[in-house]
Order: C-alpha cells, then structure tokens, then sequence
C-alpha cells in the first residue's frame, strides 16, 4: 500500500512536471515564430491537451508504471515546424532548451521551500538521502508529508533536466548542440538528424544505458546545494 500510494505521489509530479515542460517548449517556439504547438493548444498548463497528443507516454504508461513498480515511465512531446526550424536553428534551439528549462524552475522553487522549511526548523537534513526521499521532519505528520512530496518535485525535475539534456536525439539536447555550431554545420546536423529516423531508437537506448552512471552524481551535487554543508556522497 506504501508502494502504492508512493507510486501515485510520483505519478502526479510527473504528469505536472511533463506538462510545463511541454508547455514551455510550446510557448518558446510561438515566440518563435512557430504557431504549430499553440494552435495544437500545447501552449497550456492543462495537461489534457499535452495527454490527448500522447496519451500513452502522458497517461497510460507512467500510470501503469508508478502503480507496479512505484516509479513512473513515460514520454511526451510538442510538435514544430521543420521548417521553422531550418530556416531559425537558433530559434529551434531555444525552444528545445525551454523544455529543461521548466524543469530546472521547478526544481529551484522546491529546493527554496525546502531551505525555508529548514530555517523554519519544520526540515532537516537527513542523515543519508535518495531519489524522491530527501527530507527529515520532527514537526509532525503532515509537514512529513509535505517535506516528501517537495522532496518528490525536486528529484524528479532534476531527473527530467539532467535526461532531457543528453545529447542525443531526439532528447533536447541534440538539438541544443546546434548552439555551439556555425550556421553551416547546424544545417548539415539538422539534415542528419531528420533523414536518419532511427537515431531516435538508438540515441533512447544510448541514454538510458549511461544515464544511471551520469544521473547519481548530478543528484548528490544538487542536493548538496539544498543542504550545504551536508556533503552527501
């Protein structure tokens, strides 16, 4: 039943976090130049429109995942113009930044509270930490409880930021990369990575093969920036 509803809390943050992330990248690409996202209603933070487009990544999978293993998986995505963005690769960049970008928001604002909470002498820092559970509280039950789900919000978006970052498609920053190139390169990378579809399965399997080995360290480098001092390990 801990398992459970444990699973349920995770399921709630992502489906919030997935859809800022969507939504951010819809609005930065209408600010763009490119109207495909909003006039597809992605440019919200109602999860409805960003599930109708992916209703198994959004919906079904992280559900039915969080419910049987207490963690939920999935997947989402805003659509854009190609070619908006050949003609605006910078552009196109910045939008797929947004996306993290959110995330990264999300993060802050959970670890200010966190810090606040600390100071309020409702959070402390626990002797050892993991994803999800990096809270203590002596101030009672229901600051237990809000101290987990803060604790919640932060590792997941900092999962979220650290994944979507990789830099291989279709993840955000395959097409971040283009930043660092010359107009030249950019468009000769972009042709590359729209002709060559099945980049996408192999840059997926790449990511999650390491992203373990890279993940932990960023976690333990983020939670010590909530907790200073603490020099978790």
């Amino acid at each position: 039943m801990e398992q459970l509803s444990e699973g349920l809390g995770f399921f709630v943050v992502f489906l919030f976090s997935t859809t800022l992330h969507e939504a951010a990248h819809a609005w930065a690409a209408l600010k763009g130049g490119d109207r495909t996202a909003y006039e597809g209603g992605q440019v919200s933070l109602d999860p409805r429109p960003h599930i109708k487009r992916e209703p198994v990544g959004m919906l079904v999978l992280p559900l039915i995942t969080a419910v049987t293993t207490g963690f939920p998986m999935g997947f989402a995505s805003a659509p854009y113009n190609v070619a908006w963005a050949r003609a605006y690769p910078r552009r196109a960049a910045w939008m797929a930044l947004a996306g993290p970008g959110a995330n990264l928001l999300i993060a802050i604002v959970a670890a200010l509270l966190l810090r606040g909470g600390e100071a309020a002498g409702v959070f402390f820092a626990p002797e050892s930490i993991q994803f999800g559970d990096m809270v203590g509280s002596d101030a009672g039950e229901p600051w237990g409880a809000i101290g987990k789900l803060l604790g919640i919000f932060f590792s997941m978006n900092i999962l979220l930021l650290a994944f979507n970052l990789l830099p291989f498609p279709p993840l955000d920053g395959s097409a971040a990369i283009t930043l660092l190139m010359d107009k030249r390169t950019t468009s000769k990378y972009q042709d590359f990575i729209w002709s060559t579809p099945i980049l996408g399965f192999v840059g997926i399997f790449i990511a999650w093969q390491m992203f373990d080995s890279v993940f932990r360290p960023i976690f333990i480098f983020a939670v010590n920036l909530v907790y200073p001092g603490a020099n978790y390990g």
